[in-house]
């Protein structure tokens, strides 16, 4: 792959709805530093009071601040005491939003991922938010960092939009209360058939 090629996205691509946003961000190539992932799985969240799965739905904390900044920012936080997990920021400023990025495909830098997950199979190196962070070494001090302007670790580019007949959606995984409501909430997108899609779990814990 050519990394110099790539074509990067604008931030007016996520200075709108998370639900939108979403499934428009399937095929898209994130690069942080030598490491590019094909994105196959996302989930949309909106914000203060509209979202109760959502990390801000009761407002604003220091651990969520980064969902009220700009658009194209990176939202990272630490989940069970061991995990960070990623997501890109939506909506203008002022108004908080997030696309969490579930899993991917790894396309290039393929010998530092399988450094960061060695004795992981190839399959599960990024299959879940978790495992996607880790592999791309995104954690605590990546909160916040702007992934559309050139110069920083992390950037998002276009890829090959996945044809509209492969993209599924459904209830978000983990997601427990009115949020879990896969009727309500069918936030979670997926490209149908990549193995590196996660599997579907209802929540058993508290909103993410």
């Amino acid at each position: 792959m050519d990394l110099d090629a790539l074509v990067p996205l604008e931030r007016e691509h996520f200075d709108r709805d998370p639900v939108e946003v979403a499934p428009d961000l399937l095929g898209a190539l994130l690069r942080v530093d030598d490491v590019v992932v094909r994105l196959t799985e996302v989930e949309a969240y909106r914000g203060e009071g509209e979202d109760p799965g959502s990390h801000s739905f009761r407002g604003r904390t220091p651990r969520v601040e980064s969902m009220w900044g700009e658009p194209g920012h990176l939202y990272c936080y630490f989940t069970y005491g061991m995990h960070w997990c990623c997501n890109l920021v939506c909506w203008p400023p002022g108004r908080s939003g997030a696309v969490l990025l579930r899993a991917g495909e790894v396309v290039a830098g393929h010998g530092t991922v399988a450094a960061r997950r060695a004795g992981i199979a190839e399959r599960d190196w990024t299959r879940g938010p978790a495992r996607l962070a880790k592999s791309l070494a995104l954690a605590g001090r990546d909160d916040g960092a702007d992934a559309v302007t050139p110069g920083g670790r992390a950037r998002v580019y276009e890829g090959v939009t996945p044809p509209p007949s492969s993209i599924r959606s459904g209830p978000r995984v983990g997601v427990s209360g009115p949020g879990g409501d896969g009727d309500a909430y069918p936030w979670r997108f997926w490209v149908e058939g990549e193995p590196s899609v996660s599997v579907y779990r209802p929540g058993r814990v508290r909103p993410r």
